[in-house]
């Protein structure tokens, strides 16, 4: 079985659009706008009103070693912004 919902995104953008009731996922990339809307709401209880998912592509990266500069890539992954419906939230921070 593979996991839909990897992690939340939680910094300093999405916490301004937490405000309006949208909140970030990382999901896994062959995820589809109906099985994320399931797992989000039945996890956190919620109605969901709205799924907008971005593909991100991963940046390049150099990195500096003794003998030579090594290229790499950051890998890529899926985005889902998850709109709620009027008055309802998401507590990520319940269970710390």
């Amino acid at each position: 079985m593979e996991i839909i919902l990897k992690k939340p995104i939680v910094n300093e953008k999405f916490s301004k659009l937490n405000e309006k009731g949208v909140y970030g996922f990382i999901v896994s990339k062959s995820a589809t706008k109906p099985t994320i809307k399931a797992v989000i709401e039945k996890m956190y209880d919620v109605k969901v009103v709205k799924i907008n998912t971005v593909n991100v592509l991963g940046k390049t990266v150099t990195r500096m070693s003794k003998s030579r500069v090594m290229p790499g890539k950051k890998q890529n992954y899926k985005k889902a912004y998850v709109t709620l419906q009027q008055g309802q939230v998401i507590d990520f921070y319940n269970e710390i």
